[in-house]
């Protein structure tokens, strides 16, 4: 093998990433309130733009009302429209707990110490910094940052500034109407024994018996482990569906939302300007901005077209869910061979989107599912398995509960080549307990 340096030439075709494609990629991935975001930020730096006031006003008070939520929430109303996803104010638990702090006798230091434990709350309720540290910060006697916390402990909602779960449950025991000491003693010695179904153990040095046990775990699962957790940091934020789905006498019309995204139209007078074809500085920077413009509406358009074709596709392979609730074998690679674009492509216009559709709102990759095959030569989806198995562990006698193994065997009897440790991954994925842990003694 001989090697050496030499000249050649060579055709060779590869993509390049101008700024422009780029700016499409993006677009596409983004969701809808991260679009109204972008939009909002291109209108303001680019003055190209025009859009009446009234649009723009109407615009601008969905973009404020929807960025105050989060996409905690999912609505499942059939009759729910963008309105819907806009929130009213709601008071914070920081703005709570301060209220009640003020309607008691506290002294100054008393208040700027309680004051401090709100505020290093976590989003559960939970105290995560010290008393030590806070003494430290006040330059005051340990006793007295105890008593604060113990002020603070005795707040609305029940359980808020404990330090772990067990102190949270504590508290909640201890201001019940009907202290059960039993519950307490639990509490207080046996969480980690209850949490790993250790229940005969728990009876043996409880002098109860295993049923008595059981329902006081039953009890201590009615307690609230993150009492904050009805509240959030401002107003609730909703799901806002990038594309909605009717079923219009047994034909699907999908809608692209377009409801956050202004109409957008060019300036005339700035193009009519960029027209003199001036080589001065003001007039390159307008016709930077020009072209910024333009490709950003067009890139708009590929969106809603790209996000037309996939969901129009989705719901042809998936259109008897809507029926029967069962998802076919469905991927990537079937949507972009379809609609002749790119398995990249169809992966962006499915990453956190979400459709709203007659039966609720779903991430349209929920409906990417992995295939199963059945002894018959047909197939069935990951999905649909993980129904079954949800079914049989609702269905199972809570004494003796199915095994993994148990349940793969039921499952190959319905003629489903599935082995028990994918049993056991879609157990876990479904948030069920082994066998063990589901056992009742009652």
């Amino acid at each position: 093998m001989q090697l050496g340096y030499g000249l050649y030439q060579q055709q060779t075709q590869k993509l390049v990433m101008t700024p422009q494609l780029r700016q499409a990629i993006t677009i596409l991935q983004f969701s809808a309130i991260e679009l109204t975001e972008y939009l909002h930020n291109e209108m303001i730096d680019n003055p190209v733009f025009d859009i009446e006031d009234k649009e723009f006003e109407r615009f601008d008070f969905l973009y404020q009302n929807v960025h105050r939520s989060n996409n905690k929430h999912i609505n499942h109303d059939k009759e729910s429209n963008v309105w819907d996803t806009i929130a009213s104010p709601q008071e914070t638990l920081e703005e709570y707990l301060l209220e009640q702090a003020r309607f008691l006798s506290l002294d100054n230091t008393q208040y700027e110490v309680v004051q401090f434990m709100i505020r290093s709350l976590d989003e559960s309720g939970y105290l995560k910094i010290t008393l030590q540290e806070i003494a430290d910060h006040f330059q005051l006697p340990l006793t007295e940052v105890e008593n604060g916390l113990k002020i603070l402990q005795s707040f609305e909602p029940i359980g808020v500034g404990a330090r772990d779960l067990q102190e949270t449950l504590l508290i909640q025991l201890q201001y019940m109407n009907t202290l059960d000491h039993l519950a307490i003693e639990l509490v207080k010695h046996h969480l980690n024994d209850l949490g790993e179904r250790k229940l005969s153990k728990i009876a043996k040095k409880l002098n109860i018996t295993v049923q008595e046990v059981e329902q006081l775990g039953d009890f201590i699962k009615t307690l609230n482990p993150k009492p904050a957790m009805d509240f959030h940091k401002g107003s609730p934020k909703y799901i806002v569906p990038d594309v909605m789905v009717e079923n219009v006498d047994g034909e699907f019309i999908i809608i692209v939302n377009d409801t956050l995204v202004p109409r957008l139209n060019i300036n005339n007078t700035y193009y009519q300007y960029i027209q003199k074809q001036n080589n001065d500085e003001a007039s390159k920077y307008i016709m930077d901005k020009y072209q910024t413009a333009k490709w950003l509406m067009k890139s708009i358009d590929q969106r809603r077209n790209t996000l037309y074709k996939v969901t129009r596709a989705i719901i042809h392979h998936q259109r008897n869910f809507f029926g029967n609730n069962l998802l076919k074998p469905l991927t990537l690679k079937q949507i972009a061979d379809e609609i002749e674009v790119h398995e990249s492509t169809v992966s962006r216009a499915v990453n956190q989107k979400y459709v709203q559709t007659p039966l609720g709102t779903f991430e349209l990759k929920y409906f990417f599912t992995t295939r199963l095959n059945t002894e018959d030569g047909e197939s069935t989806s990951a999905e649909n398995v993980k129904k079954m198995i949800e079914e049989m562990i609702n269905q199972e006698d809570k004494r003796k509960p199915l095994s993994d193994q148990k349940i793969t065997e039921l499952l190959q009897e319905k003629g489903i080549e599935i082995s028990r440790r994918t049993v056991a991954k879609y157990r876990d994925e479904l948030e069920i307990w082994s066998s063990s842990k589901r056992k009742r003694f009652e």
